[in-house]
C-alpha cells in the first residue's frame, strides 16, 4: 500500500508531505485549492507524462517520491527481483521533472526508464478518474473490464500471443508461397555446390601438403642427381673431401718434431674426416631409399588440379574452400530446415491456429462465467444507488466472419434497459450524464472488488450523485477501504464523513505567490470541514450540528 507521498515544487505546491493509512482517505477542500495535485502526482510517479510546466515556477525542478509497502503485493516483489531492483519489503518511485519537461525515473534510487515505473506502478495502484464513465462508451473497455472482473487478463494475453504466433506463421507460409521460385533454384543451386564440395572432402592443412609433395616429386631426378654429386664430393671420389682432410691429417701427424701449438688443429681435421665420411654415409642411405614416383606425382597433380578448378568456379583462393564449403552447409541447412518445406509450414499453420482455437475456447467460458456474475453485481450496486429499474447485461457477440481475434472469438459491450420492459441498448444510446456517472461508479466498485492492486484512487467519481445515493457512494468507498487502501478526491459531505482519514487542502497567497498545502484533520477539523461542504463559508451552530451527526454517522458505518 501507498505509505508517503512526498512533493516539491510541482504546480503551486511547494511542499507537500503526506503519510497515508490502510482504510478510506478523503481529499477534500475548495474548487482551485489543489486537490488535483496529490493525484496528478501520484499518476506522474506511476510513470504518467509531464511537461514543463510541471514544475513550480521560479524552481528548477519537481520531485516527487511515492513509497510503498510491498511485503502483501507478490507480483510487485516478483517484478523487482526479476529487474535487480529489489530492497527487502519497501520499494520508492521517484521522478523527478526539469523545467525544460525533461524527466528521470528512479525505483529504490537506481535510475530506470519511465516504462520500468508504468509497469511496477500498475501493480501497486489503480486510479480511476472523474472522467472514466466516458472510456464506457468505447467496447474495447468493456472487454479489459470484463477480463479483469474474471480474472481472465492473463489468459487473454495468451489469447493474444496465440493469434500473434498465427500471424507470423501465414506471413511466412505467403513469403515461401510467393518466393518458392526463387528459393527452389537457390536450394538446387546450393544442394549441388554442397555435394560438389562434399565429393571434394579437402580437409584442413591437405592442400599444403600436397603443394609440398608436388614440388618434391616434380624435381626427383635433379634430387638425386644433385645428391649423387655431393655424395662423390664427399667419400667417393680420389680426390674427394674426406680423402683430402686424411692426407692433411697424415702430414701433421707425421711432422719431425712434435709441435704442441698443431694438436688442436690436428684433432679439427680428425672431427672434419669423421663428419664427411658420416655424410658421405648418408647421402649413400638417402639416395639408396629415394626413388621417382611418377604415379604418385601424377595423382598428386590430379588432386590439385581439381582443387584449383573449383576454386576457379568460385572465384576464390584454394585455401578458402573449407569456408566456403562451411559457409554454403549452413545456408543450406538454414533453408531447409527452419524455413521448412511449403507443407511443414502449412502444418505450423494449421497447428498455431488450433492452438490459438483453444486459448480463445478457453477465454470464451471465463468471459460467460464472469459475466453472469458481474451483471448481477452490479445491479446490486445500482439499485444501492437509486436506480432499481435499469438493467445492466453484458452482451458477448461472436465474430460475424469468425475469423480469428487477438481479443477472442467474441466482441464484449456493455448494454442497459433504462425501464422495465425496454430492450438492453449501447450505453451511449440510453444512458443520460448523470445516469452514466452512476453506472460507471457501480462497474468500477464491483471490479475493484476482484481487483489485486492494493491501492484504489477515486478522482471525483461522485460526481454529479447526491442526497442518500452520496451516502450509499460512501459506504461503497468505505467498505472498498476495509479490504485495502482507498484514495478518494470528493465535493460530497455524505462521502468525506465515511473516510477513515481526512486530508483538507487550501490555498494562499503570500508576497504575490500563491501555496498550495495539504494537512491531516482531526476529529474537530473533519467535523468543521463537513460543515463548510454541507453549508458554505459562514458556518451556523445547525450546520456544525448536522456535521456532526453526519461524521458520528459516517465513522459507525462498518459495512
Amino acid at each position: 500500500m501507498l505509505l508517503q507521498l512526498t512533493v516539491s515544487n510541482y504546480a503551486i505546491a511547494e511542499r507537500v508531505e503526506l503519510t497515508f493509512r490502510n482504510g478510506m482517505t478523503a481529499l477534500t477542500g475548495e474548487t482551485g485549492a489543489g486537490k488535483s495535485i496529490v493525484l496528478e502526482a501520484l499518476g506522474l510517479v506511476m510513470g504518467g507524462r509531464a511537461d514543463a510546466g510541471a514544475v513550480r515556477h521560479g524552481a528548477k525542478r519537481a520531485d516527487i517520491t511515492a513509497s510503498f509497502d510491498i511485503s502483501q503485493i507478490p507480483a510487485a516483489q516478483a517484478w523487482l527481483q526479476n529487474n535487480d531492483l529489489d530492497d527487502e519489503q519497501d520499494c520508492i518511485l521517484r521522478r523527478v521533472i526539469s523545467k525544460d519537461g525533461r524527466s528521470k525515473a528512479y525505483i529504490n534510487g537506481q535510475p530506470c526508464p519511465l516504462s520500468h515505473l508504468k509497469a511496477l506502478g500498475a501493480e501497486l495502484m489503480d486510479i480511476h478518474s472523474q472522467h472514466q464513465h466516458q472510456s464506457l462508451l468505447l467496447k474495447d473497455n468493456h472487454r479489459k473490464l470484463l477480463d479483469e472482473f474474471a480474472t481472465a487478463e492473463s489468459q487473454a494475453h495468451t489469447v493474444r500471443d496465440c493469434w500473434k504466433h498465427w500471424q507470423q506463421a501465414q506471413a511466412r507460409l505467403r513469403q515461401r508461397q510467393q518466393n518458392a521460385d526463387k528459393l527452389e533454384a537457390r536450394l538446387q543451386l546450393l544442394r549441388y555446390q554442397v555435394e560438389e564440395l562434399d565429393r571434394l572432402n579437402l580437409q584442413n592443412g591437405e592442400l599444403e601438403a600436397l603443394e609440398n609433395e608436388q614440388a618434391q616429386l616434380s624435381h626427383a631426378e635433379s634430387v638425386l642427381h644433385k645428391t649423387h654429386q655431393a655424395a662423390t664430393l664427399c667419400t667417393e671420389d680420389d680426390n674427394s673431401a674426406a680423402d683430402l682432410v686424411r692426407q692433411a691429417v697424415h702430414l701433421l701427424e707425421n711432422l719431425p718434431v712434435e709441435i704442441p701449438a698443431l694438436a688442436e688443429t690436428t684433432q679439427m681435421l680428425n672431427e672434419a674426416h669423421i663428419q664427411l665420411t658420416e655424410a658421405g654415409d648418408n647421402l649413400r642411405h638417402f639416395m639408396d631409399s629415394y626413388e621417382a614416383d611418377p604415379a604418385r606425382l601424377q595423382e598428386v597433380e590430379e588432386r590439385l588440379s581439381v582443387i584449383y578448378q573449383l576454386a576457379r568456379k568460385h572465384r576464390i583462393n584454394p585455401d578458402e574452400l573449407t569456408a566456403l564449403h562451411q559457409r554454403l552447409a549452413e545456408e543450406l541447412g538454414s533453408l531447409d530446415d527452419s524455413e521448412g518445406s511449403l507443407e511443414q509450414l502449412a502444418a505450423q499453420v494449421t497447428q498455431f491456429r488450433e492452438t490459438y482455437q483453444q486459448a480463445a475456447d478457453k477465454l470464451s467460458d471465463m468471459r460467460q462465467a464472469a459475466a453472469a456474475t458481474l451483471d448481477s453485481r452490479i445491479a446490486e450496486q445500482l439499485t444501492q444507488l437509486s436506480m432499481p429499474a435499469v438493467q445492466f447485461v453484458t452482451r458477448l457477440e461472436p465474430l460475424a466472419d469468425r475469423e480469428p481475434s487477438a481479443n477472442g472469438n467474441e466482441e464484449v459491450e456493455f448494454l442497459v434497459s433504462a425501464n422495465p420492459g425496454q430492450p438492453a441498448r449501447p450505453l451511449h444510446k440510453v444512458a443520460s450524464g448523470g445516469e452514466l456517472s452512476r453506472i460507471s461508479l457501480a462497474i468500477q466498485v464491483v471490479v475493484a472488488q476482484t481487483s489485486s492492486i492494493p491501492t484504489l484512487v477515486f478522482d471525483e467519481v461522485d460526481v454529479g450523485i447526491g442526497g442518500g445515493t452520496a451516502e450509499v457512494v460512501g459506504r461503497l468507498l468505505r467498505a472498498l477501504g476495509a479490504r485495502g487502501q482507498v484514495l478518494c478526491v470528493t465535493h460530497l459531505p455524505q462521502v468525506a464523513s465515511q473516510a477513515h482519514q481526512h486530508l483538507f487542502v487550501r490555498k494562499y497567497t503570500e508576497q504575490d505567490t500563491t501555496f498550495s498545502q495539504i494537512e491531516l484533520l482531526d476529529d474537530q477539523g473533519r467535523i468543521h470541514e463537513v460543515a463548510r461542504m454541507l453549508g458554505g463559508v459562514d458556518l451556523t451552530e445547525q450546520t456544525i450540528a448536522h456535521a456532526q451527526e453526519m461524521f458520528i454517522k459516517g465513522q459507525a458505518t462498518h459495512h
